[in-house]
């Protein structure tokens, strides 16, 4: 049994910050993007060689809520019958390409969703983050504290209805510590840019 529980989602900055990972397209590199190459899972760019359209689709708008996600499939896949789409670099541009310019978000490079969810899809994230809030609650002594730190909002949701349904109902296993996610601060922003989308919530064990 464990007193306390510290899941934290995000990736390792030495792991995107190397362009032979394939996790960002800040520097051109090998559409890998597996957290462990040795896992035997297919990379992004086998994902991008054999899912259909729709498949893709699918993979951008669920788990990169990205809107224009069957305008890039379509452009993806009549790019990949001329050649293959290998690189960081090369996707980035057939997204762009694919987005119409008035449309570009504001705040994000017009290939962060995609990018977000192939990343997803290759690591099975949502998977593992299912099996973890399914079973926890188990291992986590009288008194407990759990606390999972999100960096979007497929997973910030998932901890949410979690938290929730397990703190509800006649005997309630969870009480809920956090109404409200806690967020970074400015400063610390400022300090760490990539913390600017972290979310932390936090349960006690009721029991």
């Amino acid at each position: 049994m464990f007193d306390g529980m510290l899941l934290d989602l995000g990736i390792s900055s030495p792991q995107l910050d190397d362009p032979s990972r394939g996790f960002s397209f800040r520097s051109d590199g090998p559409l890998d993007m597996r957290r462990d190459p040795g896992s035997g899972g297919p990379s992004a760019r086998e994902i991008l060689r054999r899912s259909t359209e729709r498949e893709l689709a699918d993979i951008f708008f669920r788990f990169g809520e990205e809107r224009f996600s069957r305008r890039i499939a379509r452009i993806l896949v009549a790019q990949r019958q001329r050649e293959r789409i290998e690189r960081t670099a090369q996707l980035a541009d057939l997204v762009k390409s694919a987005i119409p310019r008035k449309a570009w978000p504001r705040t994000i490079h017009p290939a962060t969703r995609v990018f977000q969810a192939l990343r997803i899809a290759v690591n099975r994230e949502l998977e593992s983050l299912a099996g973890f809030l399914d079973g926890f609650a188990a291992h986590l002594a009288p008194g407990g504290r759990v606390a999972v730190i999100s960096f979007h909002s497929l997973e910030d949701r998932m901890v949410k209805v979690s938290f929730r349904e397990q703190s509800a109902g006649a005997e309630p296993t969870l009480r809920v510590l956090t109404r409200k996610p806690v967020v970074p601060e400015d400063t610390e922003i400022a300090a760490n840019p990539r913390a600017a989308s972290a979310k932390l919530r936090a349960a006690r064990n009721n029991l």
